[in-house]
């Protein structure tokens, strides 16, 4: 600590800044990645509840003390706990659907409430109980049904009501007959309603179940249904890739009306036989005078002759009944006039023992079952003119392109990238900190080498003490090079300390004369010397 200290009352205020920002840095920089190593990963929980449910699912997290985060409408939690959180909040009904059902009719009272606030109140739970049933089905999420009645109007003819329901899927799209079960579900609540007037909408705006036209590629959608069944029928035999299928489907495009009436007149049946029976009776007596006893009953009359004459008529009337037929054929579009189906089956492959590949096409009695079970697939018509082809051939194979999706290694750990990129950019940053700020501070200041003087020239070195020889440069070192310290000399000490002073006194002399000869060198010499000696006292 002590080195510390007097290491940074060394140092100069702007170096005291730097350190202090780098250290700063630092320090956020592990606060950072220690916050990134603590939080989790956070996934989505709910979202687009309203205020209500959402309050409670957030109460409920709190409870468990598991951490979460709102961001705008929707609540995140950690990723491993979202799946166990969704069943424990779905067990205790959360999130709670927004809709009131006939709740809503308990708070009225007689008091107050005329019969137009208790109708409105009644279609309102009348709407809330029909959301809440078709939220019970796993594939919707959120569900609002408006109803339009006509209410109780005596003077309103030929109103019908009418209704809509608008739908929020879990994911996927709601198939037709989900919509079609909707509007049935609707229409049989509500008395009056049929199921073609209910509308059902999705969350995109699509109308779902609605009654279409007959589409203009309703030939080429019925046989792709078509060679599906057929291939996932030969694929159960001859195998995955054995096999190629085409159907073509001829359709009717024109709507058609077609009248026939037949008549049999060979199958006559007897509906109804009248007789009738006719008989005429007729007499004649021969005429005489006319007398008054004539006249008299018991009087005699003159005698003549007298003929009579019967007729008797038979007549018999049958209605008989003629067998006729009356047909009215009407063809839509989309109706099949032909079939043509064609199959390419390839055959077997057999190795030998040497190890080559003998191919052979499949025997007669395979193809002829294989063309049975394609006809019954297709439904197979003869008089209708339909085609079907079968051949067995063999198949050239093919190279495969591109490689196998095998997931990578992080991912087989579990690891999230992003976060473990985020640590490492802290780090990285933590590192340069560290290396290229913090270090090059602390490191003690190097001294700079004294530079070393130049020869000086020819001119000034003739008018010096050592006459026409050159000098050289000066370094403040002295050579020893040339000094043999083995065979110095003994001398005494006053001959010592006479030599020595004598040779002080020449080379203070030698010493100012070349000051005088290059001072500015002398003076570099100095300069360097006296910043040396600062930088030591500081």
């Amino acid at each position: 600590m002590q080195n510390i200290a007097t290491l940074w009352t060394t140092l100069d205020p702007r170096k005291r800044i730097v350190i202090a920002l780098a250290v700063i840095a630092m320090f956020a920089a592990v606060i950072g990645l220690t916050r990134m190593a603590a939080t989790p990963s956070l996934t989505l929980l709910y979202a687009g509840l309203e205020s209500g449910p959402a309050g409670e699912v957030v109460r409920a997290l709190e409870q468990r003390g598991v951490v979460y985060e709102v961001r705008g409408g929707a609540i995140f939690v950690d990723s491993a706990q979202r799946d166990t959180l969704r069943m424990t909040l779905a067990s205790e009904g959360l999130p709670t659907n927004s809709s009131q059902g006939y709740e809503l009719l308990d708070s009225l009272s007689g008091f107050g409430t005329t019969s137009q606030m208790f109708d409105a109140a009644y279609w309102r739970a009348k709407e809330g109980e029909l959301a809440r049933t078709i939220v019970a089905n796993p594939a919707i999420v959120a569900a609002r049904v408006h109803i339009a009645n006509s209410g109780s109007n005596p003077f309103q003819r030929d109103i019908r009501p009418t209704a809509s329901v608008m739908i929020t899927s879990n994911g996927g799209d709601v198939p037709a007959k989900h919509a079609q079960a909707l509007k049935f579900l609707v229409a049989s609540a509500v008395a009056g309603l049929t199921a073609d007037d209910v509308s059902v909408i999705d969350s995109a705006g699509g109308l779902i179940g609605a009654a279409e036209e007959a589409p203009s590629n309703l030939g080429e959608d019925r046989a792709d249904v078509m060679r599906h069944r057929v291939q996932r029928l030969l694929e159960a035999r001859v195998g995955p890739g054995n096999s190629v299928v085409e159907i073509s489907v001829d359709t009717v495009k024109t709507t058609e009306m077609i009248r026939e009436k037949t008549i049999d007149p060979e199958s006559r049946v007897a509906i109804s036989i009248d007789t009738e029976e006719r008989t005429n009776s007729a007499s004649d007596q021969g005429g005489g005078d006319v007398t008054v006893a004539s006249n008299l009953p018991d009087g005699d009359a003159a005698g003549a002759d007298s003929s009579s004459s019967q007729t008797n008529e038979t007549r018999e009337r049958v209605n008989y009944e003629v067998s006729q037929t009356e047909r009215e054929i009407t063809q839509s579009p989309g109706a099949v006039k032909r079939l043509t189906v064609a199959v390419l089956v390839n055959g077997t492959i057999t190795t030998a023992a040497d190890g080559t590949e003998t191919f052979a096409p499949r025997d007669d009695a395979e193809m002829e079952a294989l063309r049975d079970l394609v006809a019954s697939a297709v439904g197979f018509d003869e008089t209708r003119g339909d085609v079907i082809t079968l051949k067995s051939l063999q198949f050239e194979p093919l190279a495969v392109l591109g490689t196998s999706a095998e997931p990578s290694f992080i991912a087989s750990l579990g690891l999230d990238v992003m976060s473990l990129l985020q640590a490492l950019v802290l780090g990285i940053v933590a590192l340069v900190l560290g290396l290229f700020v913090i270090k090059p501070i602390l490191a003690p200041a190097r001294r700079p080498q004294p530079a070393a003087l130049s020869a000086p020239n020819p001119a000034q070195a003739g008018s010096g003490a050592g006459g026409d020889q050159a000098v050289a440069a000066l370094t403040g070192e002295i050579d020893e090079s040339d000094m043999d310290t083995d065979n110095l000399p003994v001398i005494s000490d006053r001959t010592t300390r006479r030599s020595e002073n004598d040779a002080g006194d020449d080379a203070v002399a030698r010493l100012r004369n070349m000051i005088g000869e290059r001072q500015e060198e002398t003076v570099e010499v100095l300069r360097t010397w006296l910043e040396g000696e600062e930088e030591t006292v500081q």
